[in-house]
């Protein structure tokens, strides 16, 4: 994919793994010389002397034997490998990420240090699960962010994927943005969206050929009215994804997951993103998560797959009194909704592709 450089610059797993290989080497090499070591002092004599040659014409009576003879060792019972426990979401692992998005680093314009600080934290969190991560790195035009002058800039997406993952077989995208409007500390929109996803990556780290990207976008909040004036980070990625050959089964976009409600929305923004809908229905009555369908929700980063002809939908959009504002704060986050996202989008994840 253009643009894509990767974050950190060097890949600190393929060190570790480096690493990792040296030290057996060295473990395998000194196996090797305490063998030779053991081999030859088991064929010296005790004592170092020569032992006499009995008469001739008489028989020697046998030195009474000092060491007892071994008994056969027992065969061992074969064990079963005991199955990996399934992966569980951890609630508050969530809720820990929401207080440090929303909270210690608070309002990330997408232009901006503090959301170069978050993106940082997420690329970090991504290469400590083993993934490969890459910073995708685009401009964003001066504008209105929600009542607030905001200058030209560069921002990024961050896009992770597990070893082993090959996009020439059919995938699935988890995406959230990253970037908040420019006074919202963005507790419910969208730290709540990235730290559910963040839970599934790792989650996911933790099973053996997930066919899944994890991105976490950057400039999804709108700088005019006007389509053309939002989710530029993720159209700016539907555009270089027509380059890439492969097979987008299914994408879903994680916004404002976090507000209580008794129903999780989940919704489409097309007719390409019904099927999405459908299964995470179905993903949903699998785990016993109660959802509320919706159609024609376009406020979110699912629209610009929409609109590129991809398959995708939305988890989230609970309407609440802190939206875009100073009151969008880690204590309007229910850890049990947060929960239920992450049930629903886990089995949604979960199944197969076909």
């Amino acid at each position: 994919m253009n643009a894509l450089l990767p974050w950190p610059p060097s890949y600190p797993w393929c060190m570790r793994a480096d690493r990792n290989r040296q030290t057996v080497r060295r473990s395998a090499a000194g196996l090797a010389v305490a063998a030779v070591i053991a081999t030859s002092a088991c064929t010296a004599s005790d004592s170092g002397q020569p032992v006499p040659s009995p008469a001739v014409g008489t028989t020697a009576s046998p030195a009474p034997s000092t060491t007892p003879t071994p008994s056969p060792a027992p065969t061992p019972t074969p064990s079963a490998t005991p199955s990996p426990a399934p992966a569980v979401f951890e609630t508050e692992r969530a809720m820990a990420d929401v207080r440090t998005l929303a909270g210690d680093i608070g309002p990330r314009l997408a232009t901006g240090p503090e959301f170069d600080r978050a993106a940082g934290l997420v690329a970090e969190r991504f290469t400590g699960l083993g993934f490969r991560v890459a910073r995708q790195e685009f401009e964003v035009p001066a504008g209105d962010s929600w009542g607030t002058p905001v200058a030209a800039g560069s921002s990024a997406n961050v896009i992770a994927e597990p070893f082993g993952f090959d996009p020439a077989r059919p995938y699935r995208i988890v995406g959230a943005h990253l970037d908040t409007i420019a006074v919202a500390p963005g507790a419910e929109d969208n730290a709540s969206g990235v730290a559910v996803m963040l839970e599934l990556a790792r989650m996911a780290a933790q099973e053996q050929n997930q066919q899944v990207r994890f991105i976490a976008f950057g400039a999804e909040e709108p700088r005019a009215q006007g389509d053309a004036n939002h989710h530029y980070g993720s159209r700016f990625y539907v555009d270089e994804l027509a380059r890439q050959p492969g097979e987008l089964a299914g994408m879903i976009s994680l916004d404002r997951v976090g507000v209580r409600s008794d129903r999780v929305p989940i919704s489409n923004g097309g007719p390409r993103g019904l099927p999405v809908r459908n299964d995470l229905r179905a993903a949903a009555d699998r785990v016993g998560v109660p959802v509320q369908p919706t159609d024609n929700n376009r406020a979110s980063d699912h629209w610009s797959f929409e609109k590129a002809g991809l398959p995708a939908a939305r988890i989230g959009s609970v309407p609440y009194a802190g939206y875009h504002s100073r009151r969008d704060t880690p204590d309007v986050i229910d850890p049990r909704q947060l929960e239920r996202v992450g049930q629903l989008a886990w089995a949604w994840l979960s199944s197969p592709t076909g």
